[in-house]
């Protein structure tokens, strides 16, 4: 008999609950964010252009020794917000919905790695999550802060040509689902 474990959604504002599957947008490099699918009214004492939300949610399982685990990277579309609304603005969201995508990859590569041992699966596997999940947030508050928020134009550009070689140097982990 199979057994089944949980599994574990991370995001950026709190837990998701129950949503339409058309609320979530699965990361894509042909499906770029537009401002339309920033839905949720901005949050009123923020002084924040927009937010970004999104999640990193892996299940997993183990049948007998055979691991096998299923990652999604989503942006939310009830959780994100605009303001401001620019091409600019848009780039700097897309590049935060990009570096979730880098952490899906990250875990993706680890877990391929990883040799599974039924008595400590579980464990492991969320510690594996939790050490990538705590890198992810550590990587999203650096974009913010080295960027100020996309107001340093300079470091804007070198954040989102550093996003695209990333995602490029990990194109062998993007099959993950």
């Amino acid at each position: 008999m199979p057994l089944l474990l949980y599994f574990i959604l991370i995001s950026l504002l709190r837990p998701a609950s129950f949503k339409q599957h058309n609320d979530l947008i699965d990361w894509s490099a042909e499906r770029k964010l537009t401002w339309s699918d920033f839905r949720a009214d901005p949050v009123k004492s923020s002084p924040a252009a927009a937010l970004t939300s999104t999640s990193i949610k892996i299940d997993f399982e183990s049948n007998n020794g055979s691991f096998q685990y299923h990652i999604r990277c989503r942006f939310d579309k009830n959780k994100s917000w605009v303001r401001v609304r620019n091409d600019y603005i848009l780039a700097h969201e897309q590049a935060h919905f990009d570096i979730a995508e880098i952490y899906a990859r990250k875990l993706n590569k680890v877990l391929k790695a990883y040799k599974p041992n039924d008595a400590h699966l579980s464990s492991d596997v969320n510690r594996i999550y939790d050490s990538m999940m705590k890198e992810y947030y550590d990587k999203q508050e650096e974009y913010d802060d080295e960027t100020n928020y996309s107001i340093n134009k300079r470091k804007q550009e070198e954040w989102l040509k550093k996003v695209k070689e990333e995602l490029s140097d990990l194109r062998d982990y993007a099959s993950y689902n």
